[in-house]
């Protein structure tokens, strides 16, 4: 494990790249709002497309935001440097992201109303987008053979820890009408129907043509081609798009093309064994 590419926090690796002592103690003090939004994901499952949706739902579809603001300003994240300098920007009510598990959000989080939209993903496509952005993410050691991979991945000796660990985090039931749990795979299926759950959750009534205008423009391709959202205005030395490119597949069951039998059983075994006795069930498991 190379020391100077990570920092520990409460007992999980963050890449010290994007995080300091500094900005994890600004997130602990952040005085948080009861209109404040957050997107709470492990790494890997849908982020970086709930930072164009939000906007656009919190707006009422005005693409401004989307198509001027880099996606790391317009959304920012919790725990990250970057929060720091653009907080006092942040239009109300203030969205941002975060891969926090639940017991590091800041204690002026669990006193107010704020919400959170917790996106899940299958943890079998989370480690393969994960193993690829290892590859092409120089701030972060490389991720070895696909077998290695995988047993840090269920070690959790990765970034943010347990991907089990997290999503039980949140499964929190005082959160009560404060949470919405949503599926990165719902919104392959069917995205409109996965913005009108947002819509709603946030109390926005979007009209049937808003919500379409909000699937076309991000949709994988759209954000594809969009310079402030496909990371393209980040440094090659940080992240190498010719190693793997940022936005991959965008697809739902990748991990199909990546695992043996062998280890797809090896997985399945941990993971379940791990959400043993749990009163929520995931599609991935049954």
């Amino acid at each position: 494990m190379s020391t100077d590419k990570y920092i520990q926090h409460g007992g999980i690796l963050l890449p010290s790249e994007c995080h300091s002592a500094e900005s994890l103690e600004f997130a602990h003090n952040l005085s948080v709002e009861d209109t404040n939004v957050f997107v709470v994901t492990f790494p890997k499952s849908g982020t970086i497309w709930m930072q164009e949706i939000l906007p656009l739902v919190l707006n009422g579809g005005d693409l401004t935001p989307i198509q001027t603001i880099p996606n790391w300003d317009r959304v920012p994240w919790l725990e990250e440097k970057r929060l720091a300098f653009v907080v006092d920007q942040l239009a109300s009510p203030r969205a941002m992201v975060t891969h926090f598990p639940h017991h590091l959000m800041p204690p002026s989080f669990h006193t107010s109303k704020a919400k959170v939209i917790y996106v899940m993903r299958n943890p079998m496509d989370v480690m393969v987008s994960s193993y690829y952005f290892h590859q092409m993410a120089g701030f972060l050691e490389d991720p070895g053979t696909f077998d290695e991979f995988m047993e840090k991945f269920l070690e959790g000796r990765v970034l943010f820890g347990k991907w089990t660990d997290h999503v039980k985090s949140w499964r929190h039931k005082e959160l009560g009408d404060r949470i919405i749990y949503i599926t990165y795979e719902e919104m392959v299926q069917d995205l409109p129907a996965a913005l009108r759950r947002i819509s709603d959750f946030l109390g926005r009534n979007l009209s049937e043509e808003t919500i379409q205008k909000i699937a076309e423009h991000c949709s994988f391709k759209t954000m594809k081609a969009n310079n402030m959202s496909n990371f393209s205005l980040v440094p090659k030395v940080y992240m190498d798009a010719d190693k793997s490119p940022f936005f991959r597949k965008g697809v739902a069951g990748d991990w199909r093309n990546h695992f043996t039998s062998e280890q797809l059983a090896q997985f399945m075994s941990v993971i379940s064994k791990e959400l043993e006795g749990e009163n929520f069930s995931l599609p991935y498991l049954d």
